[in-house]
């Protein structure tokens, strides 16, 4: 929304205005999207991220000795961090709210469905450091983290999960999103910690807006299983109307005993899409920024 500046009315409300007054006192913000790079650790289920410049500096140079460097991107909306709409995801035969999953995409895209459809989020954040409620650095290869963890590391924090909320799972996987060995991370073999059936229902009971994970999908998957079976997709997706935003960056977050914080993200509005890269953000009162990633 814009408001007209005004020197008469009451448009002009940014003096009395608690938010920007917040923001002019300092805030921290915790960058929690990750890096996008050639190369990276991916689902093999999607478009691979590439980056070229097809102008470079020098190729042209104009009569006033300027010059200019451009790029080209190709990439799938599920690679890197991102959020899935409710057209990424059917069972058997539908999507959210019951539609035809076959007739919501035709013509190659999803009007009702489609990652356009997603509305920024400004809500409260909670951060469930799974880890740390059970004594350890980083959960288990292939663990499966139930509604018992969930509810340990809300006691543990005093940051009960409410309606509305985004509520981001660390497990404590995403430290090898950078490992030179690209399967760590994808854990096709040693399987990945994450919320199972289980634990999926009872975020959509909690009735949160959205939830995160720190691993390459918001699941519990099992040792050489991959992808094979979906179920918190099913739930969070399908029946209950809860976005997931996958490969998250929860490190620095974590490390700083941030676990309540103003959660900003704004999707892509691909029009149709079944997903969109996004680049999170945790913002919390107090002076200073993240590492600046850029």
């Amino acid at each position: 929304m814009t408001t007209t500046p005004s020197t008469t009315g009451p448009a002009r409300t940014t003096a009395h205005d608690p938010l920007l007054a917040a923001v002019r006192q300092g805030v921290r913000v915790f960058d929690l999207g990750r890096r996008l790079y050639v190369g990276m650790p991916q689902s093999p289920n999607h478009p691979a991220y590439w980056h070229t410049l097809p102008r470079r500096h020098g190729d042209r140079v104009r009569a006033d000795g300027g010059s200019a460097a451009n790029d080209m991107l190709v990439m799938g909306t599920h690679v890197g961090t991102h959020i899935d709409a409710f057209a990424h995801v059917s069972h058997e035969g539908r999507l959210h709210g019951g539609a035809d999953a076959l007739a919501a995409g035709v013509g190659g895209v999803y009007p009702e469905h489609g990652a356009h459809t997603i509305a920024p989020m400004v809500r409260r954040g909670v951060l469930l450091d799974v880890p740390a409620a059970l004594g350890a650095e980083v959960c288990a290869p292939g663990y499966e983290i139930t509604p018992a963890d969930l509810e340990a590391a809300e006691r543990r924090q005093d940051t009960p999960v409410q309606p509305g909320d985004v509520t981001l799972i660390r497990s404590g996987w995403g430290r090898r999103f950078d490992d030179p060995d690209r399967a760590a991370f994808i854990g096709h073999d040693t399987g990945v910690p994450g919320v199972g059936e289980a634990g999926a229902q009872w975020l959509a009971d909690r009735g949160v807006h959205a939830a995160g994970a720190d691993s390459i999908a918001f699941e519990h998957l099992a040792p050489g299983a991959g992808h094979s079976s979906l179920p918190a997709h099913r739930v969070l997706l399908v029946e209950a109307g809860v976005y997931i935003i996958e490969t998250l960056d929860l490190e620095e977050v974590a490390e700083h005993g941030v676990h309540e914080f103003t959660f900003v993200l704004s999707p892509l509005p691909l029009f149709g899409a079944t997903g969109s890269p996004v680049r999170p953000l945790a913002v919390v009162a107090g002076p200073g920024a993240g590492d600046g990633r850029g």
